[in-house]
């Protein structure tokens, strides 16, 4: 299910496509740390930055009683986020086995070197997109260890929001997809920043702007990725099909 781009508020307006810039350039680095990870296999595109009601992200992002594996990467505050990079249990067996060579074993329990083949991929995108935003908005971030849960993935995402249930009655969440080639893979990269962030982020755009006045290219360098703006099907990584 695709998530739309909500109209919550003032917020809306101003801060997601200063999310967006800024994202975009973090995914791009994101991208190349992975790919250098599998080989060249897998890339990713940020596919949606939104606005969403606390009530409804769960049902937006598609993520209500499944049971999904997670790996769970946060930042301190007080520029404080939470980085969740998610996938149904298939397709977290099937990156387990292309990085780790993990005979796939579905609805058993997770091996050591299982969990930490996927903690690993956490860590490195974590810290690319940590690394990038830190250097776009000019301030430290200090990300916490990864760790792995296998859960209800609303239960995990909930319990990400309470900062901002806090503050505000919505999210603003930053959804990145991975592709094998041409193909969208079932899993994802949830980024929800805090309020706190979100205003750093804003500040470091308007700041960045002010300097070198508005264009119509990427203000961060950053392009879209064309060929990931049409449908592709969403298969485990193991397949190899495409539209």
């Amino acid at each position: 299910m695709e998530t739309n781009a909500l109209s919550a508020g003032p917020q809306s307006c101003s801060l997601l496509p200063v999310m967006r810039q800024l994202l975009l350039s973090a995914t791009q680095d994101a991208s190349v740390a992975m790919s250098r990870w599998t080989d060249g296999l897998i890339c990713l595109a940020l596919e949606e930055v939104c606005e969403i009601p606390l009530e409804r992200v769960c049902e937006e992002l598609n993520i209500c009683d499944q049971t999904l594996v997670m790996v769970v990467l946060s930042l301190r505050p007080p520029l404080a986020g939470e980085l969740i990079l998610n996938f149904d249990e298939p397709n977290a067996r099937q990156l387990a086995y292309l990085l780790a060579g993990c005979e796939p074993n579905l609805g058993g329990e997770w091996s050591e070197l299982e969990r930490s083949a996927l903690m690993e991929t956490g860590n490195i995108l974590g810290c690319a997109y940590v690394n990038a935003l830190s250097r776009l908005i000019d301030r430290e971030l200090i990300p916490t260890a990864p760790y792995f849960v296998c859960d209800f993935g609303a239960s995990v995402l909930q319990q990400a929001l309470i900062v901002q249930a806090m503050h505000s009655n919505s999210a603003v969440v930053a959804r990145t997809g991975f592709f094998r080639e041409e193909t969208r893979l079932a899993w994802h990269v949830l980024f929800l920043p805090s309020p706190a962030l979100q205003k750093a982020m804003e500040a470091a755009l308007h700041s960045h702007m002010s300097r070198w006045g508005k264009g119509r290219s990427n203000t961060f360098g950053a392009t879209e990725n064309p060929r990931h703006d049409r449908p592709c099907s969403t298969t485990p990584i193991g397949q190899e099909t495409c539209d």
